[in-house]
Protein backbone atom coordinates (compact mmCIF):
# COMPACT_ATOMS: atom_id res chain seq x y z
CA UNK A 1 0.00 0.00 0.00
CA UNK A 2 2.09 3.15 -1.36
CA UNK A 3 1.26 6.52 0.02
CA UNK A 4 1.74 9.81 -1.67
CA UNK A 5 4.93 11.84 -1.32
CA UNK A 6 3.65 13.85 2.10
CA UNK A 7 4.00 17.59 1.49
CA UNK A 8 6.36 18.62 4.53
CA UNK A 9 10.32 17.62 4.91
CA UNK A 10 9.93 14.14 6.86
CA UNK A 11 13.79 14.82 8.44
CA UNK A 12 12.75 17.56 10.62
CA UNK A 13 9.91 15.99 12.07
CA UNK A 14 11.82 12.82 12.63
CA UNK A 15 15.01 14.74 14.03
CA UNK A 16 12.44 16.55 17.09
CA UNK A 17 10.73 13.08 17.84
CA UNK A 18 13.91 11.81 18.62
CA UNK A 19 15.75 14.06 20.20
CA UNK A 20 12.87 14.62 22.80
CA UNK A 21 12.44 10.71 23.08
CA UNK A 22 16.27 9.96 23.47
CA UNK A 23 16.16 12.65 26.13
CA UNK A 24 12.88 11.53 28.07
CA UNK A 25 14.05 7.80 28.47
CA UNK A 26 17.80 8.98 29.67
CA UNK A 27 15.30 10.37 32.36
CA UNK A 28 13.84 7.73 33.10
CA UNK A 29 16.97 5.51 34.10
CA UNK A 30 19.41 8.19 34.56
CA UNK A 31 18.49 8.73 38.47
CA UNK A 32 18.55 4.81 39.58
CA UNK A 33 22.43 4.55 40.01
CA UNK A 34 21.86 8.33 41.25
CA UNK A 35 19.38 6.97 44.39
CA UNK A 36 21.80 6.47 47.25
CA UNK A 37 23.65 9.94 46.63
CA UNK A 38 20.15 11.58 46.94
CA UNK A 39 18.99 9.63 49.84
CA UNK A 40 22.61 11.25 51.96
CA UNK A 41 21.67 14.64 50.34
CA UNK A 42 17.79 14.70 50.99
CA UNK A 43 18.24 12.59 54.58
CA UNK A 44 15.54 10.33 53.17
CA UNK A 45 15.18 6.48 53.10
CA UNK A 46 14.90 3.93 50.37
CA UNK A 47 11.18 3.63 50.27
CA UNK A 48 10.96 7.47 49.78
CA UNK A 49 13.78 7.85 47.70
CA UNK A 50 12.33 5.20 45.48
CA UNK A 51 8.90 7.06 44.69
CA UNK A 52 11.37 8.83 41.82
CA UNK A 53 11.93 6.03 39.97
CA UNK A 54 8.15 4.64 40.40
CA UNK A 55 6.56 8.06 40.38
CA UNK A 56 7.54 8.80 37.23
CA UNK A 57 6.38 4.79 35.81
CA UNK A 58 3.19 5.12 37.30
CA UNK A 59 2.32 8.91 35.55
CA UNK A 60 3.87 7.29 32.46
CA UNK A 61 1.52 3.99 32.63
CA UNK A 62 -1.65 6.32 33.68
CA UNK A 63 -1.14 8.80 30.61
CA UNK A 64 -0.14 6.05 27.90
CA UNK A 65 -3.85 4.59 27.55
CA UNK A 66 -5.55 7.95 27.15
CA UNK A 67 -2.81 9.22 24.75
CA UNK A 68 -5.00 8.26 21.72
CA UNK A 69 -7.68 10.41 22.64
CA UNK A 70 -5.02 13.24 23.71
CA UNK A 71 -3.67 12.89 19.87
CA UNK A 72 -7.40 12.87 18.43
CA UNK A 73 -8.23 15.86 20.46
CA UNK A 74 -5.12 17.92 19.41
CA UNK A 75 -3.08 18.40 16.83
CA UNK A 76 0.45 17.05 16.82
CA UNK A 77 2.56 20.53 16.93
CA UNK A 78 0.04 21.04 20.17
CA UNK A 79 0.98 17.63 21.77
CA UNK A 80 4.54 18.06 20.56
CA UNK A 81 5.30 21.53 22.24
CA UNK A 82 2.90 20.42 25.02
CA UNK A 83 4.96 16.91 26.15
CA UNK A 84 8.31 18.60 25.76
CA UNK A 85 7.43 21.80 27.39
CA UNK A 86 5.98 19.89 30.52
CA UNK A 87 9.50 18.03 30.57
CA UNK A 88 11.75 20.89 30.48
CA UNK A 89 9.48 22.49 32.79
CA UNK A 90 9.93 19.30 35.25
CA UNK A 91 13.62 19.12 34.85
CA UNK A 92 13.93 22.65 35.68
CA UNK A 93 12.38 22.03 38.89
CA UNK A 94 13.78 18.83 40.11
CA UNK A 95 17.52 20.75 39.41
CA UNK A 96 16.90 23.43 41.72
CA UNK A 97 14.73 21.16 43.84
CA UNK A 98 15.10 22.30 47.85
CA UNK A 99 13.42 19.32 49.20
CA UNK A 100 12.59 15.82 48.23
CA UNK A 101 8.59 16.87 47.81
CA UNK A 102 9.29 19.34 44.99
CA UNK A 103 11.79 16.65 43.76
CA UNK A 104 9.52 14.41 43.47
CA UNK A 105 7.02 16.85 41.70
CA UNK A 106 9.75 17.67 39.10
CA UNK A 107 10.11 13.85 38.23
CA UNK A 108 5.93 13.68 37.83
CA UNK A 109 5.79 16.49 35.54
CA UNK A 110 8.59 15.64 33.53
CA UNK A 111 6.94 11.86 33.23
CA UNK A 112 3.83 13.98 32.19
CA UNK A 113 5.85 14.82 29.24
CA UNK A 114 7.38 11.57 28.70
CA UNK A 115 4.02 9.64 28.35
CA UNK A 116 2.30 11.71 25.90
CA UNK A 117 5.64 12.00 23.81
CA UNK A 118 6.04 8.13 23.55
CA UNK A 119 2.88 7.32 21.49
CA UNK A 120 2.82 10.17 19.43
CA UNK A 121 6.14 9.60 18.17
CA UNK A 122 4.90 5.76 17.63
CA UNK A 123 2.12 7.32 15.78
CA UNK A 124 3.99 10.08 13.79
CA UNK A 125 6.35 7.95 12.05
CA UNK A 126 3.24 5.59 11.11
CA UNK A 127 1.81 8.25 9.69
CA UNK A 128 4.22 9.82 7.78
CA UNK A 129 6.01 6.54 6.45
CA UNK A 130 4.69 4.27 4.32
CA UNK A 131 4.42 0.39 4.87
CA UNK A 132 7.34 -0.46 2.97
CA UNK A 133 9.81 2.34 4.90
CA UNK A 134 8.47 1.63 8.37
CA UNK A 135 10.91 -0.86 9.62
CA UNK A 136 13.75 1.71 8.53
CA UNK A 137 11.76 4.27 10.32
CA UNK A 138 10.75 1.81 13.43
CA UNK A 139 14.25 1.46 13.74
CA UNK A 140 15.76 4.57 13.45
CA UNK A 141 12.76 5.43 16.44
CA UNK A 142 14.61 2.43 18.35
CA UNK A 143 17.95 3.49 18.18
CA UNK A 144 16.38 6.36 20.86
CA UNK A 145 14.26 3.45 22.97
CA UNK A 146 16.78 0.92 23.11
CA UNK A 147 20.18 3.35 23.69
CA UNK A 148 18.95 5.89 26.15
CA UNK A 149 17.96 3.76 29.10
CA UNK A 150 21.27 1.81 28.63
CA UNK A 151 23.44 4.65 28.34
CA UNK A 152 22.08 6.66 31.61
CA UNK A 153 22.95 4.25 34.10
CA UNK A 154 26.71 5.03 33.29
CA UNK A 155 26.43 8.43 32.50
CA UNK A 156 24.59 8.21 35.89
CA UNK A 157 27.45 6.85 37.49
CA UNK A 158 30.47 8.48 36.41
CA UNK A 159 28.29 12.19 37.53
CA UNK A 160 27.53 10.63 40.84
CA UNK A 161 31.06 9.47 41.81
CA UNK A 162 32.57 12.96 40.74
CA UNK A 163 29.86 15.62 41.17
CA UNK A 164 26.11 16.27 42.43
CA UNK A 165 23.60 14.55 41.36
CA UNK A 166 21.73 17.87 40.28
CA UNK A 167 24.26 17.76 37.34
CA UNK A 168 21.95 14.99 36.39
CA UNK A 169 19.31 17.45 35.44
CA UNK A 170 21.14 19.98 34.22
CA UNK A 171 22.91 17.75 31.59
CA UNK A 172 19.43 16.82 30.39
CA UNK A 173 17.86 20.24 30.91
CA UNK A 174 19.74 21.82 27.69
CA UNK A 175 19.01 18.41 25.27
CA UNK A 176 15.24 19.47 26.59
CA UNK A 177 15.51 23.23 25.37
CA UNK A 178 16.85 22.45 22.12
CA UNK A 179 14.25 20.14 21.41
CA UNK A 180 11.75 22.31 22.68
CA UNK A 181 12.96 25.48 20.22
CA UNK A 182 13.69 22.97 17.19
CA UNK A 183 10.37 21.22 17.26
CA UNK A 184 8.65 24.40 18.01
CA UNK A 185 9.71 25.24 14.11
CA UNK A 186 10.24 22.05 12.47
CA UNK A 187 6.95 20.19 13.98
CA UNK A 188 4.22 19.88 11.26
CA UNK A 189 0.43 18.42 12.13
CA UNK A 190 0.28 14.79 10.29
CA UNK A 191 -1.91 13.57 12.54
CA UNK A 192 -5.86 13.70 12.27
CA UNK A 193 -7.84 15.62 14.11
CA UNK A 194 -11.51 15.09 15.70
CA UNK A 195 -13.40 16.24 18.45
CA UNK A 196 -13.57 12.91 20.75
CA UNK A 197 -15.28 13.10 24.02
CA UNK A 198 -13.60 12.07 27.09
CA UNK A 199 -15.17 8.28 29.08
CA UNK A 200 -14.08 9.67 32.61
CA UNK A 201 -15.27 6.25 33.75
CA UNK A 202 -12.72 4.80 31.38
CA UNK A 203 -10.16 7.52 32.84
CA UNK A 204 -10.84 6.19 36.37
CA UNK A 205 -10.59 2.68 35.66
CA UNK A 206 -7.74 3.13 33.45
CA UNK A 207 -5.32 5.17 36.41
CA UNK A 208 -6.66 2.36 39.14
CA UNK A 209 -5.97 -0.36 36.60
CA UNK A 210 -2.70 0.24 34.58
CA UNK A 211 -1.30 2.47 37.80
CA UNK A 212 -2.52 -0.22 40.58
CA UNK A 213 -0.65 -3.23 38.64
CA UNK A 214 2.36 -1.44 37.87
CA UNK A 215 2.68 0.18 41.45
CA UNK A 216 2.42 -3.83 42.64
CA UNK A 217 4.82 -4.84 40.35
CA UNK A 218 7.52 -2.08 41.57
CA UNK A 219 7.33 -2.53 45.29
CA UNK A 220 7.37 -6.18 45.08
CA UNK A 221 10.46 -5.90 44.04
CA UNK A 222 11.35 -4.07 47.27
CA UNK A 223 8.61 -4.94 49.89
CA UNK A 224 7.75 -8.60 48.31
CA UNK A 225 4.69 -10.25 47.29
CA UNK A 226 3.38 -10.86 50.43
CA UNK A 227 3.45 -7.14 51.66
CA UNK A 228 -0.07 -5.87 52.68
CA UNK A 229 0.31 -2.50 50.13
CA UNK A 230 1.14 -4.79 47.05
CA UNK A 231 -1.46 -7.24 47.67
CA UNK A 232 -3.67 -4.41 48.27
CA UNK A 233 -2.35 -2.85 44.97
CA UNK A 234 -2.55 -5.79 42.61
CA UNK A 235 -6.24 -6.54 43.70
CA UNK A 236 -7.15 -2.81 43.05
CA UNK A 237 -5.57 -2.58 39.70
CA UNK A 238 -6.89 -6.25 38.69
CA UNK A 239 -10.32 -5.56 39.38
CA UNK A 240 -10.13 -2.15 38.10
CA UNK A 241 -8.11 -3.36 34.76
CA UNK A 242 -10.93 -5.67 34.46
CA UNK A 243 -13.76 -3.39 35.18
CA UNK A 244 -11.79 -0.66 32.25
CA UNK A 245 -11.11 -3.33 29.59
CA UNK A 246 -15.35 -3.48 30.27
CA UNK A 247 -15.97 -0.37 29.25
CA UNK A 248 -13.72 0.36 26.41
CA UNK A 249 -15.87 -2.72 24.75
CA UNK A 250 -18.69 -1.41 25.57
CA UNK A 251 -18.35 2.51 25.11
CA UNK A 252 -19.30 3.76 21.91
CA UNK A 253 -15.77 6.02 21.94
CA UNK A 254 -13.50 4.25 24.08
CA UNK A 255 -10.03 5.75 24.65
CA UNK A 256 -8.20 2.57 24.69
CA UNK A 257 -9.62 0.62 22.12
CA UNK A 258 -9.36 -3.36 22.62
CA UNK A 259 -10.19 -4.41 19.13
CA UNK A 260 -7.27 -3.83 17.99
CA UNK A 261 -6.70 -7.47 19.43
CA UNK A 262 -8.99 -8.77 16.33
CA UNK A 263 -6.15 -8.59 14.39
CA UNK A 264 -4.31 -11.40 14.62
CA UNK A 265 -0.38 -10.72 13.64
CA UNK A 266 -1.02 -7.64 16.21
CA UNK A 267 -2.22 -9.51 19.17
CA UNK A 268 0.82 -12.18 18.31
CA UNK A 269 3.49 -9.31 17.95
CA UNK A 270 2.53 -7.76 21.21
CA UNK A 271 2.36 -11.43 23.18
CA UNK A 272 5.70 -11.86 21.72
CA UNK A 273 7.02 -8.28 22.82
CA UNK A 274 5.85 -8.78 26.34
CA UNK A 275 7.89 -11.88 26.82
CA UNK A 276 11.01 -10.14 25.80
CA UNK A 277 10.45 -6.63 27.46
CA UNK A 278 10.64 -9.31 30.71
CA UNK A 279 13.18 -11.08 29.67
CA UNK A 280 15.38 -8.26 28.90
CA UNK A 281 14.94 -7.08 32.79
CA UNK A 282 16.42 -9.88 33.65
CA UNK A 283 20.07 -9.11 32.34
CA UNK A 284 19.91 -5.15 32.92
CA UNK A 285 18.24 -5.67 36.68
CA UNK A 286 19.98 -8.83 37.88
CA UNK A 287 23.77 -8.30 36.39
CA UNK A 288 24.20 -5.31 38.25
CA UNK A 289 23.67 -6.76 41.41
CA UNK A 290 25.73 -9.51 40.48
CA UNK A 291 28.54 -7.29 39.66
CA UNK A 292 28.16 -4.88 42.29
CA UNK A 293 27.53 -7.46 45.20
CA UNK A 294 29.27 -10.65 44.02
CA UNK A 295 32.45 -8.63 42.52
CA UNK A 296 32.63 -5.75 44.23
CA UNK A 297 32.77 -3.17 41.56
CA UNK A 298 31.61 0.21 41.59
CA UNK A 299 28.27 1.27 39.69
CA UNK A 300 30.47 3.05 37.06
CA UNK A 301 31.98 -0.04 36.37
CA UNK A 302 29.67 -2.29 36.58
CA UNK A 303 27.75 0.55 34.28
CA UNK A 304 30.82 0.43 31.50
CA UNK A 305 30.40 -3.63 31.01
CA UNK A 306 26.65 -2.75 29.82
CA UNK A 307 27.97 -0.16 27.79
CA UNK A 308 29.69 -1.73 24.35
CA UNK A 309 25.95 -3.40 24.14
CA UNK A 310 23.85 -0.54 24.55
CA UNK A 311 26.10 1.11 21.64
CA UNK A 312 26.20 -2.02 19.58
CA UNK A 313 22.19 -2.10 20.40
CA UNK A 314 21.90 1.50 18.99
CA UNK A 315 23.91 0.88 16.10
CA UNK A 316 21.98 -2.74 15.17
CA UNK A 317 18.56 -0.59 15.54
CA UNK A 318 18.70 0.86 12.22
CA UNK A 319 20.16 -1.90 10.33
CA UNK A 320 17.50 -4.10 11.16
CA UNK A 321 15.23 -1.94 10.55
CA UNK A 322 16.27 -2.06 6.91
CA UNK A 323 16.62 -5.43 7.02
CA UNK A 324 12.84 -5.79 8.23
CA UNK A 325 11.75 -4.21 5.34
CA UNK A 326 13.70 -6.53 3.04
CA UNK A 327 12.61 -10.04 4.77
CA UNK A 328 10.31 -9.42 7.44
CA UNK A 329 10.21 -9.76 10.95
CA UNK A 330 9.85 -13.61 11.14
CA UNK A 331 13.12 -14.65 10.64
CA UNK A 332 14.98 -11.68 12.48
CA UNK A 333 13.04 -12.13 15.04
CA UNK A 334 14.22 -16.33 15.42
CA UNK A 335 17.95 -15.52 14.44
CA UNK A 336 17.23 -12.61 16.99
CA UNK A 337 15.81 -14.87 19.48
CA UNK A 338 18.09 -17.72 19.57
CA UNK A 339 21.06 -15.63 20.07
CA UNK A 340 19.06 -14.09 22.76
CA UNK A 341 18.27 -17.98 24.53
CA UNK A 342 21.95 -18.60 24.25
CA UNK A 343 23.33 -15.75 26.04
CA UNK A 344 20.70 -16.02 28.43
CA UNK A 345 21.21 -19.86 29.33
CA UNK A 346 25.17 -18.61 29.70
CA UNK A 347 23.99 -16.28 32.55
CA UNK A 348 22.77 -19.31 33.75
CA UNK A 349 26.37 -20.64 34.89
CA UNK A 350 27.81 -17.78 36.41
CA UNK A 351 30.56 -18.67 39.28
CA UNK A 352 32.03 -16.33 41.88
CA UNK A 353 34.94 -16.54 39.79
CA UNK A 354 33.38 -15.68 36.49
CA UNK A 355 35.58 -13.09 34.25
CA UNK A 356 34.73 -9.12 33.39
CA UNK A 357 35.67 -9.95 29.75
CA UNK A 358 33.38 -13.25 29.83
CA UNK A 359 30.20 -11.37 31.23
CA UNK A 360 30.82 -8.44 28.81
CA UNK A 361 31.16 -10.29 25.54
CA UNK A 362 28.03 -12.42 26.80
CA UNK A 363 26.16 -9.22 27.43
CA UNK A 364 27.29 -7.84 24.30
CA UNK A 365 26.17 -10.56 21.89
CA UNK A 366 22.88 -10.77 24.03
CA UNK A 367 22.08 -7.06 23.29
CA UNK A 368 23.09 -7.95 19.66
CA UNK A 369 20.26 -10.86 19.67
CA UNK A 370 18.15 -8.42 21.32
CA UNK A 371 18.57 -5.36 18.73
CA UNK A 372 16.80 -8.03 15.93
CA UNK A 373 13.60 -7.85 18.11
CA UNK A 374 11.69 -5.40 19.76
CA UNK A 375 10.81 -2.74 17.01
CA UNK A 376 10.68 -5.13 13.86
CA UNK A 377 8.13 -7.36 15.51
CA UNK A 378 6.61 -4.58 16.97
CA UNK A 379 6.10 -3.00 13.40
CA UNK A 380 5.05 -6.05 11.96
CA UNK A 381 2.16 -5.85 14.23
CA UNK A 382 1.60 -2.28 13.51
CA UNK A 383 1.51 -2.97 10.38
CA UNK A 384 -2.17 -4.70 9.82
CA UNK A 385 -4.01 -2.58 11.68
CA UNK A 386 -5.83 0.01 9.75
CA UNK A 387 -4.92 3.61 9.89
CA UNK A 388 -7.51 4.84 12.19
CA UNK A 389 -6.42 2.21 14.59
CA UNK A 390 -2.79 3.06 14.69
CA UNK A 391 -3.03 5.35 17.69
CA UNK A 392 -4.82 2.51 19.61
CA UNK A 393 -2.36 0.14 18.67
CA UNK A 394 0.59 2.45 19.55
CA UNK A 395 -0.97 3.01 22.87
CA UNK A 396 -2.32 -0.26 23.72
CA UNK A 397 1.81 -1.75 22.98
CA UNK A 398 3.34 0.71 25.04
CA UNK A 399 0.96 0.07 28.12
CA UNK A 400 2.10 -3.47 27.83
CA UNK A 401 5.45 -3.19 27.68
CA UNK A 402 5.79 -0.80 30.59
CA UNK A 403 3.38 -3.04 32.59
CA UNK A 404 5.79 -6.45 31.72
CA UNK A 405 8.91 -4.03 32.59
CA UNK A 406 7.54 -3.76 36.06
CA UNK A 407 6.25 -7.35 36.01
CA UNK A 408 9.88 -8.70 34.76
CA UNK A 409 11.84 -6.96 37.19
CA UNK A 410 9.36 -7.65 40.19
CA UNK A 411 9.28 -11.51 39.00
CA UNK A 412 12.93 -12.23 38.88
CA UNK A 413 14.04 -10.35 41.64
CA UNK A 414 11.46 -12.64 43.81
CA UNK A 415 12.77 -15.69 41.99
CA UNK A 416 16.41 -14.52 42.39
CA UNK A 417 15.82 -13.43 46.63
CA UNK A 418 13.46 -16.32 47.30
CA UNK A 419 16.07 -18.78 45.61
CA UNK A 420 19.26 -16.91 47.71
CA UNK A 421 17.38 -17.62 51.21
CA UNK A 422 16.69 -21.34 50.95
CA UNK A 423 19.96 -21.59 49.33
CA UNK A 424 21.36 -20.09 52.44
CA UNK A 425 19.46 -22.16 54.82
CA UNK A 426 20.74 -25.53 52.62
CA UNK A 427 23.98 -24.20 52.42
CA UNK A 428 24.58 -24.01 56.55
CA UNK A 429 22.71 -27.17 57.17
CA UNK A 430 25.49 -28.88 54.54
CA UNK A 431 28.56 -27.09 55.91
CA UNK A 432 27.34 -27.23 59.71
CA UNK A 433 28.23 -23.47 60.04
CA UNK A 434 27.54 -21.58 63.21
CA UNK A 435 24.91 -19.02 62.13
CA UNK A 436 27.21 -16.64 64.13
CA UNK A 437 30.09 -16.97 62.17
CA UNK A 438 29.88 -13.80 60.19
CA UNK A 439 32.91 -14.42 57.96
CA UNK A 440 31.87 -17.87 57.01
CA UNK A 441 28.05 -16.64 56.35
CA UNK A 442 29.30 -13.55 54.38
CA UNK A 443 30.97 -16.40 52.42
CA UNK A 444 28.21 -18.86 52.06
CA UNK A 445 25.60 -15.97 51.30
CA UNK A 446 27.68 -14.99 47.94
CA UNK A 447 27.40 -18.51 46.73
CA UNK A 448 23.55 -18.86 47.68
CA UNK A 449 22.93 -15.41 45.89
CA UNK A 450 25.03 -16.61 42.93
CA UNK A 451 22.95 -20.03 42.74
CA UNK A 452 19.67 -17.74 42.79
CA UNK A 453 20.83 -15.39 39.93
CA UNK A 454 21.54 -17.96 37.72
CA UNK A 455 18.32 -19.71 38.84
CA UNK A 456 16.31 -15.90 37.68
CA UNK A 457 18.34 -16.30 34.59
CA UNK A 458 17.19 -19.99 33.90
CA UNK A 459 13.70 -18.61 34.17
CA UNK A 460 14.85 -15.82 31.97
CA UNK A 461 15.74 -18.73 29.25
CA UNK A 462 13.07 -20.15 29.50
CA UNK A 463 10.70 -17.09 28.95
CA UNK A 464 13.04 -16.49 25.77
CA UNK A 465 12.39 -20.02 24.08
CA UNK A 466 8.77 -19.36 24.56
CA UNK A 467 8.95 -16.36 22.15
CA UNK A 468 11.37 -18.40 20.13
CA UNK A 469 7.95 -20.98 19.74
CA UNK A 470 5.84 -17.94 18.73
CA UNK A 471 7.98 -15.99 16.55
CA UNK A 472 7.75 -19.01 13.76
CA UNK A 473 3.86 -17.88 13.29
CA UNK A 474 4.44 -14.52 12.58
CA UNK A 475 3.52 -13.30 8.75
CA UNK A 476 3.90 -10.42 6.72
CA UNK A 477 0.72 -8.53 7.30
CA UNK A 478 -1.04 -5.66 4.84
CA UNK A 479 -2.69 -3.00 6.64
CA UNK A 480 -6.33 -2.99 6.66
CA UNK A 481 -8.41 -0.67 4.18
CA UNK A 482 -8.96 2.45 6.27
CA UNK A 483 -12.36 4.14 5.52
CA UNK A 484 -13.21 7.69 6.57
CA UNK A 485 -14.77 8.26 9.98
CA UNK A 486 -18.56 9.40 8.89
CA UNK A 487 -21.70 8.89 10.93
CA UNK A 488 -22.59 6.23 7.98
CA UNK A 489 -19.20 4.58 8.25
CA UNK A 490 -19.35 4.64 12.14
CA UNK A 491 -23.02 2.91 12.39
CA UNK A 492 -21.58 0.28 9.90
CA UNK A 493 -18.35 -0.16 11.49
CA UNK A 494 -18.97 -3.61 13.03
CA UNK A 495 -19.76 -5.11 9.69
CA UNK A 496 -16.65 -3.21 7.82
CA UNK A 497 -14.20 -4.20 10.23
CA UNK A 498 -15.06 -7.91 10.30
CA UNK A 499 -14.63 -7.44 6.27
CA UNK A 500 -11.31 -5.16 6.95
CA UNK A 501 -8.81 -8.34 8.50
CA UNK A 502 -5.76 -8.31 7.05
CA UNK A 503 -4.98 -11.01 5.18
CA UNK A 504 -1.57 -12.23 5.84
CA UNK A 505 0.70 -14.20 3.51
CA UNK A 506 3.27 -16.86 4.83
CA UNK A 507 7.01 -14.80 4.32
Amino acid sequence: MNQAAPAFKRGPIVASLLIGAFVALLAQTILNVALPSIMDDLDIGANTAQWLSTGYLLVNGILIPISAYLIDRFTTRQLFITAVGLFTIGTIISAVAPNFGILLTGRLVQAAGAGILMPLMSLVFLTIFPVEERGKAMGMMGLAMIFAPAVGPTLSGWIVEHHSWRVLFYIVLPISLFALIYGSFSMKNVTRKSDPKLDIMGVIFSTLGFGGLLYGFSDASNDGWGSTTVIVSLVVGAVSLILFIWRELVAAKPILEFRVFKYNMFSLTTVINVIITMAMFSGMILLPIYLQQIHGFTPLKSGLLLLPGAILMGIMSPITGIIFDKIGARWLAVVGLIITAITTYEFSRLTIETSYGHIMLMYTLRMFGMSMLMMPIQTAGMNQLPRRLNAHGSAMSQTLRNVAGALGTAFLVTIMSNDTTSQVKKLVVQNQVDPSDKAKMGELTMQAMVHGINYAFVVATWMVIAALVLAFFIKKATPAEDFAPTAQASAAAPVGEKQQVATTSAE
